[in-house]
């Protein structure tokens, strides 16, 4: 048979290795091919560069690392000493392996048995844990550096751990080489052919485009924008209730993602849901920043965004008062507008105000604040030319946050394995990025994350009114995500610190989207509360009480009792039929502009 082994000293047929050997050669070639068109194409589209106008911030020197000779040179032995071991392991088959710790075990890299069943991979990772385990005491060891600086070195050193890994590169990836014999080198061109396509966009991909459309799949709430500014959007969802809370919502999503988050597919919709417990819901969609908005800074959104929208809810519902959320930024912005608020009087406009995963105090704000410094903000500067910054530049950083899951995790399944991408809503959103206006996110890193400005009363000054949290009293509830990279649990909790009303928090399992988008439904993770008095994160971890579950209805409690009056769902309550004429079906235009 064709596809029996061919026995020992049987003479190789030279037809079939000469067919083998063409059909390799076609595979090199082809890659060659694509690799050159693309490089024609870039060098066609390219704009040529002005050497004195590059930042140095693009050219990083490496810094000179000050150890202690003595340290040093204890790690250099204790190297050797692993590394003597290690080979000694594997000089010695019959010896028995040591128990390897539980975080290499759950390491999804090398979950494959071909990593362990074969020496020579095995070897290869083993080398690779124990490499990379003296690097990181080499951080440790760094004397002469202040904390933010040693942080950066760490965080650095992470991120090149996570690229050598093992698993990145064809030749030391067991999976890999099997996957190029099995396919004939057919996996090879399809992860060219993919690697060729995010760099002519510019950005990494991680699911299938084509999988999902806003308003068939994803966004698919019924309902309709019913103002449009410059600004934003704002969207009024259809009541699937008979009676309707009479206060309320208002949703203020961050303008650094799509306000899609919220409303993915119908079964993880917080939009959707919302409304089937009976509240009148509208969401802000913010228009994606282009050279129209270089002027936009953050007493804009704070103004001519969220107080707008309320007043505008509060007119058309003929209320006093509504429900406000704001997610990450927007929660940030949030706590502005509500000091601002409280500066002129005005704090009753908002019944009730809900923060999910949102800081206001920048203290511990966790890695993103190792890329605001001198030389980050000089990049930032030199790519926001038009007056807004390209998405794709945040969307990198975020990516570089969890590089392991994010980047390294894509470049070897879609890449080196060739695999098609798999469709995930949550991916297509985190894919679907906006613009930001220069002036406000250059203000935001400084005056926020570098300066910590706005917990210090009267710091910061929005429409000429100087602002202080501490004049804060509407009812707060704040959700933080335990395993947060973004907004970590212990600095969204210090939001407690500066207001001066009542404060329910909660802490929810997982991180940044998972942590907030989990619907009752789906069974998943759990919240932890505090009933009593907690005066620092820690003790509130300590005395917390934990639910299984997604923490929404518990929200949706917390609200109830703040103002359960209903009302019916008739009149201005359905979208289009108050005195705001309906622009456009929900999802709306601003989300599909890039």
């Amino acid at each position: 048979m064709a596809d029996q082994a061919q026995p020992q000293g049987e003479p190789i047929d030279p037809m079939a290795s000469l067919e083998e050997l063409q059909h390799w050669t076609w595979v090199m070639g082809r890659a060659q091919q694509m690799l050159m068109e693309h490089g024609l194409d870039l060098m066609t589209k390219a704009p040529l560069a002005d050497p004195e106008k590059m930042s140095s911030a693009a050219m990083p020197l490496a810094p000179i690392m000050p150890f202690s000779p003595e340290r040093a040179m204890q790690a250099t032995a204790d190297f050797w000493v692993d590394t003597m071991q290690l080979w000694q392991r594997f000089l010695d088959p019959a010896a028995p392996a040591p128990e390897e710790p539980p975080e290499r075990a759950r390491d999804r890299r090398f979950k494959a048995p071909q990593w362990r069943e074969q020496p020579l991979f095995d070897f290869i990772r083993q080398s690779y844990f124990l490499i990379a385990d003296h690097l990181v005491r080499g951080v440790d060891a760094i004397e002469g550096v202040d904390p933010k600086q040693k942080e950066q070195i760490r965080f650095a050193t992470r991120g090149f751990i996570d690229a050598a890994s093992p698993s990145n590169f064809p030749a030391t990836n067991p999976v890999v080489l099997e996957r190029l014999v099995e396919t004939r080198g057919e996996s090879l061109l399809r992860g060219l052919q993919h690697m060729l396509a995010d760099m002519q966009k510019g950005q990494l991909t991680h699911t299938d485009a084509e999988a999902f459309e806003l308003g068939r799949n994803i966004a698919t709430t019924p309902g309709k924008v019913v103002k449009r500014t410059p600004l934003y959007e704002l969207i009024h969802y259809a009541p699937t209730t008979d009676k309707v809370f009479e206060t309320p919502l208002v949703i203020f999503p961050p303008w650094i993602n799509r306000f899609y988050i919220l409303d993915l597919t119908a079964e993880k919709s917080f939009i959707r849901w919302a409304v089937e417990q009976g509240l009148s819901v509208f969401v802000v969609s913010w228009k994606s920043a282009d050279a129209s908005m270089k002027d936009v800074v953050w007493d804009d959104y704070v103004e001519r965004g969220q107080i707008d929208a309320i007043d505008t809810v509060r007119e058309l519902l003929g209320v006093d008062a509504v429900h406000a959320i704001g997610y990450c930024v927007a929660g940030t912005t949030l706590a502005a507008a509500l000091a601002l608020l409280a500066a002129r009087g005005e704090a009753d406009k908002v019944a009730s105000a809900t923060f999910f995963t949102a800081q206001v105090d920048f203290a511990q704000a966790g890695d993103l604040n190792l890329f605001v410094d001198d030389e980050q903000m000089k990049l930032i500067q030199s790519l926001s030319g038009d007056g807004f910054l390209d998405g794709r530049y945040m969307a990198a950083t975020f990516n570089l946050l969890r590089g392991r899951d994010l980047i390294w995790n894509y470049v070897t399944n879609n890449y080196l394995l060739g695999d098609d991408y798999a469709p995930f809503d949550l991916l297509h959103w985190n894919g679907d990025v906006t613009n930001l206006p220069a002036k406000w996110h250059y203000a935001y890193l400084t005056d926020l994350y570098r300066d910590n400005k706005l917990v210090q009363p009267g710091a910061i000054s929005i429409a000429g009114t100087a602002i202080d949290l501490r004049r804060v009293t509407t009812p707060a509830y704040v959700q933080a995500g335990r395993e947060d990279h973004i907004a970590p649990a212990e600095s969204v909790w210090k939001i407690t610190h500066h207001f001066a009303g009542p404060i329910r928090f909660v802490l929810a399992g997982s991180g940044h989207i998972a942590g907030v988008v989990n619907p009752p439904a789906a069974g998943k993770y759990q919240y932890w509360t505090h009933e009593g008095e907690a005066r620092s994160f820690d003790e509130f971890v300590a005395g917390a009480t934990e639910t299984k579950g997604s923490w929404w209805p518990d929200w949706i409690g917390w609200i109830e009792s703040l103002a359960p009056k209903k009302v019916a769902a008739k009149g201005a309550r359905l979208p289009g039929r108050g005195t705001l004429k309906p622009l456009a079906d929900a999802p709306g235009h601003y989300v599909r502009t890039r």
